[in-house]
C-alpha cells in the first residue's frame, strides 16, 4: 500500500502542471515577468503590486488553481527622482517609436520584493513565500543590465481526507508530512529601450516533497525549473507598437518546451494579445491601462492537449496597481 501511496502522491505532483513541471504555470507572466525572473524587481520607478488568479482547465475536477500577490520597488533617488525625465521624445507613451530612440539607460539603483503564491491541484496544496532583491547597473548608454535573487519558504500540504482506503489509518498516509523549507530562485535581466533578454533559475534547492516516519518518498523530490525569456519591439504605426516574446523552458526530465507570444499596444491605453504553449495550449490575451493608478489583464487558453476532452479552458486575470506613481506613467517605461 505504501508503494501505491507514493506514487499515488508523485503523479499528482507531476500532473499539477502538466509535464512534469512542479511549479505554478502562468500565461500573463507577460504583463508581469517579476513572477519568473527576481532580476526584474524595482526595474520600473514605480511600486508595483500585482494580484494574480489562474483557474487551469476548468470543468476538471481538482484541477489547479493558483493565486498570487507580488510587489516590487526601486531604492536608489537618482532613479527614482530622474529616471522618468531622463529621456526626450514623447515621454507620455513609453511604447512610442520616439521613446526607443531618446531612451537612456536606468540610473543604477537597487529594486526589493515579495511574492506570496498558493497554488491546489487535486489533494495537494503548495505555498510560497518570498523576499527578493536585485541590482540595476547601466552597461552601455541605452542599455542596463540587472541582476537578482529570491529567498523564502515552501510548504506543501496533502489532504488525506479525500482519499478513500481500505484502512483508514494506514501509515502510509497518517504518518506524511512536509515542513516549511528554504526556496531560492536567481536571475539575471538585459535590457533597453526596445529589447528584454532574460535568464532565470526557480526552485534551485532539491528537497524531497513528502517525508514518512518510516520510509521516504523515493523519487518525489522538487527540480530546478530554467526560463529563458525574450522580447524586443517592432512600430507598425506611430500608435500601434507589436511586442513579440519568447519563453523557453527546461524542466527535467522532460523535454526542453516553449511559449510564443505576440502583442500589439496601442499607444499606452490598451494591448491585446495571443500565445501559443507547444504541445499543451493557444492563448487570447487583453488588456487596460485604465489610470495611472490601476491596470488589469485576462488571458483564456483553449487547451490542445488530451485534456482537451475534459478541460474548458483556463482563466486568468491578473490586477495591477501602481503605487508612488510620481511621473503618472500609464505603461510599464522599461518592461514591456
Amino acid at each position: 500500500m505504501k508503494r501505491y501511496i507514493c506514487l499515488l502522491l508523485l503523479g499528482v505532483f507531476i500532473f499539477n502542471n502538466s509535464k512534469a513541471q512542479q511549479l505554478p504555470q502562468f500565461t500573463q507572466y507577460i504583463f508581469n515577468n517579476f513572477i519568473l525572473n527576481p532580476a526584474v524587481a524595482g526595474i520600473e520607478n514605480y511600486t508595483d503590486l500585482k494580484m494574480g488568479y489562474r483557474a487551469q482547465w476548468s470543468g476538471l475536477n481538482g484541477a489547479p488553481v493558483t493565486s498570487f500577490l507580488s510587489i516590487n520597488a526601486p531604492i536608489g533617488r537618482n532613479f527614482i527622482e530622474g529616471d522618468a525625465a531622463g529621456f526626450g521624445g514623447d515621454n507620455s507613451n513609453p511604447s512610442s517609436r520616439l521613446y526607443s530612440q531618446y531612451y537612456q539607460a536606468s540610473a543604477p539603483h537597487h529594486g526589493i520584493g515579495f511574492t506570496m503564491l498558493t497554488d491546489k491541484a487535486g489533494q495537494i496544496t503548495q505555498s510560497k513565500f518570498a523576499a527578493v532583491y536585485a541590482y540595476h547597473l547601466g552597461l552601455a548608454p541605452k542599455l542596463n543590465l540587472s541582476l537578482g535573487v529570491s529567498a523564502g519558504l515552501s510548504h506543501l500540504t496533502f489532504n488525506s481526507a479525500d482519499v478513500v482506503l481500505s484502512n483508514p489509518l494506514d501509515p502510509a498516509i497518517a504518518n506524511i508530512s512536509s515542513p516549511w523549507k528554504p526556496d531560492i530562485s536567481i536571475g539575471a535581466w538585459l535590457y533597453s529601450g526596445d529589447f528584454y533578454a532574460g535568464l532565470s533559475v526557480q526552485q534551485l534547492l532539491k528537497q524531497n516533497v513528502f517525508n514518512n516516519s518510516t520510509a521516504t518518498t523515493e523519487g518525489s523530490q522538487t527540480v530546478p525549473h530554467f526560463y529563458l525569456t525574450g522580447g524586443t519591439k517592432f512600430y507598425a504605426t506611430d500608435d500601434i507598437t507589436l511586442l513579440p516574446s519568447i519563453l523557453i523552458k527546461q524542466i527535467k526530465p522532460v523535454p526542453l518546451t516553449y511559449d510564443l507570444n505576440l502583442k500589439a499596444s496601442f499607444r499606452d491605453k490598451f494591448w491585446i494579445g495571443g500565445s501559443y504553449r507547444h504541445n499543451d495550449s493557444f492563448a487570447g490575451l487583453v488588456g487596460f491601462n485604465l489610470s495611472s493608478f490601476i491596470n488589469i489583464g485576462y488571458s483564456y487558453d483553449a487547451t490542445t492537449s488530451a485534456l482537451n476532452t475534459v478541460s474548458r479552458g483556463t482563466h486568468e486575470i491578473v490586477i495591477g496597481i501602481m503605487l508612488n506613481n510620481r511621473y503618472k506613467v500609464t505603461c510599464p517605461q522599461h518592461g514591456f
